[in-house]
């Protein structure tokens, strides 16, 4: 057994000392992954900065869109002051309804008898349907007016 582990010595042995044009060619790999985790670091880093400046870019854009936000619900705010719309209104020539305008349910039958209950009907027998006229809307809003 120590013949075999003697002989496996000497092959790593004569392995690691076997040059070429007088380096070793384990000095020749070490130099080259050291190399190529140079590369590797410079490049993840490379990327790390550019993930970095688009998450600021984002982040400024965030910013921004909450700002103009806030300017709009301030302009929401102002727009929709009772005093502004009130002499808005009034500049319009347009005045608050009168109370004691309301209409009753017999008033909107006679403005849209097609959206009228219609009345109960016994059980078991269908319920009649009103008649629809061939009146146009502004006809019938000019009968409710009179």
């Amino acid at each position: 057994m120590t013949g075999a582990f003697t002989n496996i010595l000497r092959s790593l042995e004569r392995l690691m000392n076997w040059r070429i044009r007088g380096v070793r060619w384990v000095e020749i790999i070490g130099a080259a992954a050291v190399a190529v985790m140079v590369l590797s670091v410079y490049v993840a880093k490379t990327a790390a900065a550019r993930e970095n400046s688009r998450i600021g870019e984002i982040e400024r854009e965030i910013a921004e869109n909450s700002q103009r936000v806030r300017l709009l619900r301030a302009e929401i705010a102002r727009l929709e002051q009772p005093g502004r719309l009130e002499a808005l209104s009034r500049a319009a020539g347009l005045e608050p309804v009168d109370v004691r305008r309301q209409g009753d349910e017999t008033s909107l039958e006679a403005i849209s008898p097609r959206r009228a209950a219609p009345a109960e009907a016994p059980a078991g027998e269908p319920a009649a349907v009103a008649p629809v006229a061939d009146e146009t809307v502004s006809d019938r809003a000019a009968e409710a007016e009179q």
